[in-house]
């Protein structure tokens, strides 16, 4: 985001991904995902994920509580929401701690220093739920299918940029040409 031109604005969308439940995450799903953190680590270098997370916790397929816990941070001030994903990040991938769980987020909230009263109002608000899927729709309308995704809105067309883990530069590079193609048409 940082090399990107400056006449960009970029605007962060909350996908959704799952809905909340608290059903277990079946069997199925647990392997796919493990399986997906596997290769993640043989094909993103430096990347490791704690695979204790499949044993001390109880997986839930429940995205929504930590989007709304990045738009009760974002409430918070600029930024916030950058320090929630991050916390959010380290506690699933690398504490084996569930950010399905109110609670998690709640301590994460604290830890990132956060005024944790006003969090968990903002957390569990009908208002951030209705956010959270106002977002949904946006991300949908632009053609978003997968998280994260990068899109280029040029006027008002839409263009997918391909997300590549390993190089700013591929994706900056597809950016600025969309940007010329766009200017030329």
């Amino acid at each position: 985001m940082q090399q990107l031109p400056q006449e960009i604005k970029v605007v962060k969308l909350l996908g959704g991904l799952a809905p909340d439940t608290d059903e277990p995450m079946p069997e199925e799903t647990r392997e796919r995902l493990q399986l997906t953190w596997r290769h993640i680590e043989q094909t993103v270098p430096g990347t490791r994920f704690n695979f204790d997370f499949w044993h001390r916790t109880t997986p839930r397929r429940a995205t929504w509580p930590a989007c709304r816990a990045m738009l009760a941070a974002r409430a918070q001030g600029e930024g916030r929401d950058e320090a929630m994903l991050e916390a959010i990040q380290r506690a699933y991938y690398l504490q084996a701690r569930n950010p399905s769980d109110n609670d998690t987020l709640l301590a994460l909230a604290e830890e990132i220093g956060l005024d944790v009263e006003a969090f968990h109002h903002a957390l569990t608000a009908p208002a951030t739920q209705s956010q959270l899927l106002q977002e949904m729709a946006h991300a949908e309308a632009l053609g978003v299918d997968s998280y994260p995704s990068l899109v280029l809105t040029v006027n008002s067309s839409h263009w997918p940029v391909p997300v590549d883990y390993k190089s700013a530069e591929n994706m900056l590079a597809t950016i600025d040409w969309l940007l010329e193609e766009s200017v030329v048409n």
